[in-house]
């Protein structure tokens, strides 16, 4: 059983050790040999690193790495390329002064591993320089490797806007010498997990092919099921042997915690970081997003209410994939390019794209719904699993007042200069809430005979649930009014005979006092 390659991101460390790697060679080779400028947008932990290291391997003739796959014998190992590789996370980059002194360093030092001295002072004319010193040295063209190349962008986004413009105009300064140097150049390619369309770098670049959404490439990054099952059956069996699990039951447990992601709504890919690492540890459980918390996400998802982004799927047109704006960010690009949404679905109207977008897998579902409720409710996520549990167990336990109160605690959290005064505000609290207790939520559901406020499904019970909020109004008369509505229109209606318990809930908010009445219906 081959070791597994955790935090590796070199190709040659993987190779040379013989860690597992799964065959991506064969999309590479159909990428190298059709095209010469490539972008490609994927979430974090998602393999780019390991990607752009595959490329520089492939390119400069490291042939005794590519052995035994796809690639190796359909590749020309008699010439190799110069490569010149940008890693934005390791070159500095919170000023324009510090990317001129850091960058040039940067390519400063590559230069001296060509035994090439660059005498530029500021980083586009090293940058010059490299490429056309590199190319008349060699006599082979120029490959450019660039790895997150939007993290200058990423992380001053909370800078002042003329900040942000400096940065800007300073990483335009030196992604336009790849345009002027063309005719030195054999490749380009370039990653970053957003796309800023409108920032003129892709213009500065010649405009590259985008294959982001590129079905051909789809399955570039993550792993697909067949790969999964080939290159970790005997993890997968190990798993089995610990677990006393069967394999049918531990690959659909992984496939809905891991498997999820897709581009082009219908190649679905598992997340790399997150499978390694329930093999390493043999423990189904979150990882990838445990990596990174999101709490500028989280507190823009607050502020502007919109839960329903994360909890229910979500309509889009293509053009929304190339309006991420970082003096104006829209909040589906932002859900979609840092991978909290993805492609569900892809169909044609009109001969116009629509896609329709949700939420990967229950990995992410989870994590994003916990945070969403600390950050709804100031409750810390170390009190809330406590906090939920117990809401879990007064459900089904049909504990009206302890469910109530329950809530009440969690309310009690939100300072009063925060908490919003309207019905809205409480139904995205109790989606997020929900959704945290296990339950599939869905808001504001629609029946022959009106609007449900929130449906809340396991695989044995269907909860139906009416929310009341009014500042003036007790709590008793809107639990009333709540439960009337929920039997005058019969919402429980359309889910009589599927053999599950229907819960009738009916919530009221009265300020900071909270009101709960549960029925039950017998199906």
């Amino acid at each position: 059983m081959k070791n597994l390659p955790i935090g590796t991101q070199s190709f040659e460390i993987l190779r040379s050790q013989d860690l597992l790697y799964v065959d991506k060679t064969g999309l590479i080779h159909r990428m190298v040999t059709t095209g010469r400028i490539y972008f490609l947008s994927r979430p974090r932990r998602f393999g780019k690193s390991m990607l752009i290291s595959t490329l520089h391997a492939l390119f400069s003739g490291r042939k005794e790495l590519f052995e035994g796959l796809y690639i190796y014998d359909k590749w020309d190992w008699s010439r190799s390329n110069p490569v010149i590789r940008i890693d934005w996370i390791a070159v500095k980059h919170d000023t324009p002064e510090e990317i001129e002194r850091s960058l040039s360093s940067h390519l400063k030092r590559m230069a001296r591993n060509y035994e090439i001295t660059l005498f530029s002072e500021y980083a586009s004319d090293c940058f010059t320089e490299l490429i056309e010193e590199l190319h008349r040295k060699t006599g082979e063209k120029v490959v450019v490797l660039v790895d997150e190349y939007d993290a200058p962008i990423l992380d001053v986004m909370s800078k002042s806007p003329t900040e942000l413009k400096a940065i800007q105009d300073s990483l335009q300064n030196i992604y336009k010498i790849l345009k002027a140097t063309d005719e030195h150049l054999q490749f380009i390619f370039l990653t970053g997990i957003s796309k800023f369309a409108k920032l003129s770098i892709f213009s500065a670049l010649n405009s590259p092919k985008d294959i982001t959404m590129d079905d051909r490439y789809a399955s570039l990054c993550g792993y697909t099921q067949e790969e999964l099952e080939h290159n970790f059956s005997e993890h997968i069996d190990a798993m089995i042997a610990k677990e006393g699990d069967t394999r049918e039951n531990l690959l659909d447990r992984t496939r809905q915690w891991y498997d999820g992601y897709t581009w082009d709504g219908k190649t679905s890919v598992y997340n790399p970081y997150s499978t390694l690492l329930m093999f390493d540890t043999q423990i189904i459980s979150n990882y990838w997003f445990a990596s990174g918390t999101p709490t500028f996400l989280m507190e823009k998802l607050k502020k502007q209410n919109d839960i329903e982004l994360v909890t229910e799927p979500v309509l889009a047109e293509s053009e929304i994939f190339d309006s991420f704006d970082p003096s104006h960010i829209e909040n589906i690009p932002l859900l979609f390019q840092t991978g909290y949404l993805t492609v569900k679905n892809r169909e044609l109207i009109h001969s116009i794209p629509q896609y329709t977008l949700g939420v990967p897998n229950r990995e992410v579902r989870d994590s994003l719904m916990k945070y969403i409720t600390s950050a709804y409710s100031n409750v810390p996520l170390s009190q809330l699993a406590v906090l939920t549990r117990k809401m879990s167990e007064q459900l089904a336990d049909l504990d009206a007042g302890g469910f109530a109160r329950s809530i009440r605690t969690m309310l009690e959290n939100i300072p009063y200069n925060i908490q919003i005064g309207n019905e809205k505000y409480y139904h995205s609290l109790f989606l997020s809430w929900m959704n945290v207790l296990g339950f599939k939520a869905h808001g504001e559901v629609m029946t022959g005979s009106g609007r449900i406020d929130a449906v809340l499904e396991q695989p044995d019970t269907v909860v139906v649930c009416e929310l009341k909020y009014h500042l003036k109004t007790s709590t008793a008369t809107l639990l009333r009014h709540a439960m009337k509505q929920i039997h005058d229109k019969k919402y429980y209606e359309k889910y009589l005979g599927n053999g599950k318990k229907i819960v009738l809930l009916s919530l009221a908010f009265s300020g900071r006092e909270v009101g709960c009445k549960m029925d039950i219906m017998e199906s």
